[in-house]
């Protein structure tokens, strides 16, 4: 075990440093920059200061040893489109607002999903099968920003029984964004948890354990969910990532003053650290998460071993 977690530990921390290149390079590769005239008229002088100040007049690759030798010590600079906060400042501010929609999102789309999976397994081939597979498609198949604005129009614009958006301690504000978001993830699970528990629910050993007089109960909770857990985890894990950094869209159209939407902003502003600084926090997340699931699958199934 030791021996692995030490192989996924030093491939996490190659893609890492992967990541960093390849975001850092295709972020310079395109042309103009953010102190540019047609964004900020300045004279040449000034322009020059500037750019000398944040290192942006060294070449490419010193530049890239800079920050990530800055960032190994946590230092990922200054925004340039908020220069009275560092990065960390505006991550610290942002990112927890990301985390609390997506963390609400996965726990209550997952288990909804996880619930309808099972009842459409359970009750195979019957109307509430059809049911809940057409809910998970229709979850599947309509972007979130058009549940978005269906959303607004009836709950907030026709019925006004909750606010248009924002983002505060008020549960209203969190209801629209919530569904909007979570949606696809509930439509995945549910999809994947009726595919994998009627799988095992035609295996030899769950006709056994009903042959032994076994409660359909126990025998659904017991024997066949946590043998149909291994594929619904595998799909499920790189889902929270995308939920926990932050939506772009749901978050702008609710006004969610979350990380995804403080990143297009610094896509649009060329913000370069706080672009760097959010692509590197991504891939770590990433990682981290794809080494929980693999360790889980071992708490699972116990006859899985990792080598």
């Amino acid at each position: 075990m030791a021996r692995y977690l030490l192989g996924r530990i030093g491939g996490m921390i190659l893609v890492f440093f992967l990541v960093s290149i390849v975001a850092f390079s295709l972020m310079h590769s395109i042309p103009g920059g953010p102190f540019d005239e047609y964004q900020m008229p300045l004279p040449p002088a000034a322009k020059a200061n500037i750019l000398a100040k944040y290192g942006l007049d060294k070449p490419l690759y010193e530049q890239y040893l800079r920050y990530m030798g800055n960032a190994l010590r946590g230092d990922f600079g200054i925004s340039f489109q908020s220069p009275d906060e560092t990065v960390i400042a505006l991550i610290s501010r942002t990112w927890p607002v990301s985390i609390a929609l997506g963390g609400a999102t996965a726990v209550l789309a997952m288990s909804a999903g996880l619930l309808l999976g099972t009842v459409a397994a359970v009750h195979q081939n019957t109307w509430v099968d059809y049911v809940v597979t057409t809910v998970a498609t229709l979850g599947l198949t309509v972007p979130n920003f058009v549940v978005a604005i269906w959303l607004i129009l009836i709950f907030a614009v026709k019925l006004r029984w909750l606010p248009v958006g924002g983002w505060n301690s008020d549960w209203r504000t969190w209801v629209m964004p919530i569904i909007a978001l979570g949606l696809g993830p509930m439509g995945v699970t549910a999809r994947y948890t009726r595919a994998s528990l009627v799988d095992v629910l035609g295996a030899d050993f769950i006709r056994t354990a009903r042959a032994k007089g076994l409660s359909e109960r126990v025998v659904l909770l017991r024997h066949a969910f946590k043998n149909a857990l291994i594929p619904i985890i595998t799909v499920l894990g790189p889902r929270i990532p995308d939920l926990i950094t932050g939506t772009v869209f749901v978050e702008t159209m609710f006004r969610v003053p979350g990380l995804g939407k403080f990143f297009v902003t610094s896509v649009t502003q060329r913000d370069y650290p706080m672009i760097m600084a959010v692509m590197l926090l991504v891939a770590a997340v990433w990682g981290l998460v794809y080494l929980l699931t693999d360790l889980l699958y071992t708490v699972i199934d116990p006859r899985i071993r990792l080598s």
